[in-house]
């Protein structure tokens, strides 16, 4: 009997997206595409706050996928990120590097972290460093980037092929 294929896990690491709005976004796309696991850094704001109250802004966009995927609220990323290493996970940044690669040339080969960083400074110096590949998608237009949640839903339903 051939052994199944085992799908390979995706998580994403959500560190300092400040907006409620795109954090709630990102649990719908993860939910929608099969996103094992959130994990939210520094600022990033979490579907319920320290003291067990709920984010009513955060809950409204995801309408209930953080219930459906598991999140975690870390304290450093960079801890996770050795971590998840490892465990035998690729650390990927979406963000625009010169070292980065075109995200559609980018395949899932083991299990997978994708780091998205702040809204407007993105994935920090230190964390690209610690990252095994940078993928970004290139812009024909004037505009320099896209919306984290629009960037994030674009890589995952490629990376997953949904």
């Amino acid at each position: 009997m051939k052994a199944k294929n085992k799908t390979k896990e995706l998580y994403l690491i959500l560190d300092d997206i400040r907006s409620n709005f795109n954090v709630g976004s990102i649990f719908r796309i993860a939910d929608c595409a099969g996103v094992r696991k959130i994990f939210l850094g520094g600022i990033t704001p979490t579907p319920v706050d320290r003291f067990g109250r709920d984010n009513s802004e955060l809950k409204k966009v995801s309408l209930g996928a953080e219930d459906t995927v598991f999140w975690e609220k870390v304290s450093s990323v960079s801890r996770l990120i050795n971590k998840l290493k490892k465990d035998g996970f690729e650390i990927v940044s979406l963000e625009q590097s010169n070292n980065s690669i075109d995200y559609k040339k980018f395949k899932l080969k083991q299990n997978t972290a994708l780091i998205l960083g702040n809204e407007v400074a993105g994935v920090k110096k230190n964390i690209l460093k610690s990252s095994d590949k940078i993928i970004e998608i290139k812009m024909k237009g004037k505009k320099e980037s896209l919306n984290v949640a629009v960037a994030t839903g674009i890589t995952v339903f490629r990376l997953l092929n949904v």
